[in-house]
């Protein structure tokens, strides 16, 4: 397994308690490095330099992140001989492959398992004996036994259960998800509704609860659990008619939005944004500028103390 960011953590961890033969690779002495020692890799058994790392594995998991495997490819692909099995969790690289440059060899299978979360997610749910959703698909299949390794390996690394799709349709539905509603377009949205009820007059306390806490400690578990229509019916008559005559609205004023970026997403153009950013040698300065532009939100600022005031809350 080479890298051990947030998806390494999770993936590599569930594997080694699976009883797979698991090795890490990262840069010696660096941060990650450090971070898996703490979670019991021992250099020099089960902990190696990457160069070191690939040639003794014969199942290569890049999880790098998406610049970075970019940036290393010339120095790995000479490494991924005859005879083994590149895996891979997201289809960024291999599909944009005019962007990253990261083209496999031709005389091994290639492979995806991705995960349908956060590596955090992925550990804890496997703790927990339930297991992420995870999609799985063959980029190239030289032995006859790619899907077979994909399916093998995504139970492994602790998913509940998998489903098939291409190394295309994952990447596009990927960055399609990440900057809509699973985290672009809620923050917006969120944002949105908060300030306009503080411009007319409502207090930031109330503004954070009829906006997301509301949201995501009810309302948005239900769906989880049981479905959209689940959720309508457990609330009140008023929010069901209201609900309703309003989504069909929010449909029409979204969807304009959405085709647009499906559209940035499948010409590359957010991959490229990726690549530009991710790679500037100002990166972790800059992300950690615009999260703490968020941080500063007024409404993040009231979801710390609503948060503080919940009966269960423990300061972490």
């Amino acid at each position: 397994m080479i890298g051990y960011g947030s998806q390494g953590h999770g993936q590599g961890l569930n594997a080694r308690d699976n009883g797979m033969n698991v090795i890490v690779g990262v840069r010696e002495g660096g941060e990650s490095w450090k971070l898996a020692q703490e979670d019991g890799w021992v250099p020099g058994e089960t902990l190696f330099p990457i160069e070191e790392a690939i040639n003794k594995g014969t199942i290569i998991m890049n999880l790098l992140s998406d610049a970075a495997q970019s940036a290393t490819w010339p120095e790995l692909k000479p490494l991924i001989t005859k005879g083994k099995t590149l895996y891979f969790s997201h289809g960024f690289s291999i599909v944009f492959k005019e962007d990253t440059k990261v083209i496999p060899p031709t005389d091994v299978d290639v492979i995806l398992v991705a995960p349908k979360g956060s590596g955090k997610t992925v550990r804890t749910l496997f703790k927990e004996g339930r297991g992420i959703n995870s999609s799985i698909a063959v980029w190239q299949d030289v032995t006859g036994k790619a899907q077979e390794k994909a399916i093998a390996l995504g139970i492994a690394v602790g998913s509940g259960y998998l489903y098939e799709t291409t190394f295309e349709k994952e990447v596009y539905s990927d960055l399609y998800g990440e900057r809509g509603v699973l985290m672009g377009g809620i923050q917006g949205m969120f944002k949105a509704q908060y300030e306009v009820l503080r411009a007319n007059g409502h207090s930031p306390s109330e503004a954070f609860n009829e906006t997301v806490e509301e949201a995501t400690q009810s309302l948005f578990p239900l769906i989880g659990q049981h479905g959209m229509d689940y959720m309508y019916a457990a609330c009140s008559t008023t929010a069901r008619r209201g609900a309703l005559d309003w989504a069909p609205v929010f449909e029409k004023a979204n969807k304009p939005v959405f085709e647009a970026l499906y559209k940035s997403v499948r010409d590359g153009t957010e991959t490229r944004k990726s690549l530009e950013f991710n790679n500037r040698s100002t990166y972790r300065k800059d992300l950690e500028r615009e999260l703490a532009e968020i941080d500063d939100q007024e409404i993040w600022k009231a979801g710390k103390t609503v948060r503080s005031l919940r009966p269960d809350y423990k300061q972490s």
